[in-house]
């Protein structure tokens, strides 16, 4: 009897201990709502002093999504909140799609690798856009393969061959 309520005992602690665990995922202190937003594509970096206008970074961007930010902000900023371009993107032809009041489109192409790659600094106008309400900056691209992404690929297909081989003679010696 006395064995059955030790055992009862230290399954009620063990029970409350795991219910009464504080999860990883919330920080004492930690702003809910902005949690919730950096998981639903929403970024809000408005500038309470200016005024603010919402666009959107799609493609190949470290934090694609929908930005509030505010109206004086360039493309290169705006890349530079989106976490960057990533490695698979294509520099030399970023493109701003956006509609105008009379539902008519424009879309805007330049290249982002003339402001990057410059050898020298420029007095010169560049051609890059200014934001609108509204616009939607698209960072095209297509995933690359590199050396360890073509030899793990090798890899899992010499091991399985490897494994079948394995397979067949253990079948045909017994």
């Amino acid at each position: 009897m006395a064995k059955g309520i030790k055992n009862l005992v230290l399954f009620l602690l063990v029970l409350s201990g795991s219910l009464l665990a504080q999860t990883g995922d919330i920080k004492i202190g930690a702003d809910m709502n902005q949690f919730r937003n950096n998981q639903s594509g929403f970024y809000d970096l408005s500038d309470p002093e200016a005024m603010n206008i919402k666009v959107s970074v799609w493609g190949y961007v470290k934090f694609p999504g929908r930005y509030l930010v505010p109206s004086y902000i360039n493309v290169r900023d705006l890349l530079s909140y989106a976490g960057g371009p990533t490695d698979d993107a294509f520099l030399e032809d970023l493109r701003i799609y956006r509609v105008l009041e009379d539902s008519t489109q424009i879309l805007y192409k330049f290249s982002f690798n003339d402001l990057l790659y410059s050898p020298t600094l420029t007095t010169k106008k560049e051609n890059i856009p200014d934001l609108r309400v509204g616009d939607l900056l698209i960072i095209p691209g297509e995933p690359k393969l590199y050396y360890r992404d073509y030899f793990t690929m090798t890899l899992s297909v010499v091991s399985t061959l490897i494994s079948l081989s394995i397979l067949v003679l253990n079948i045909i010696r017994d």
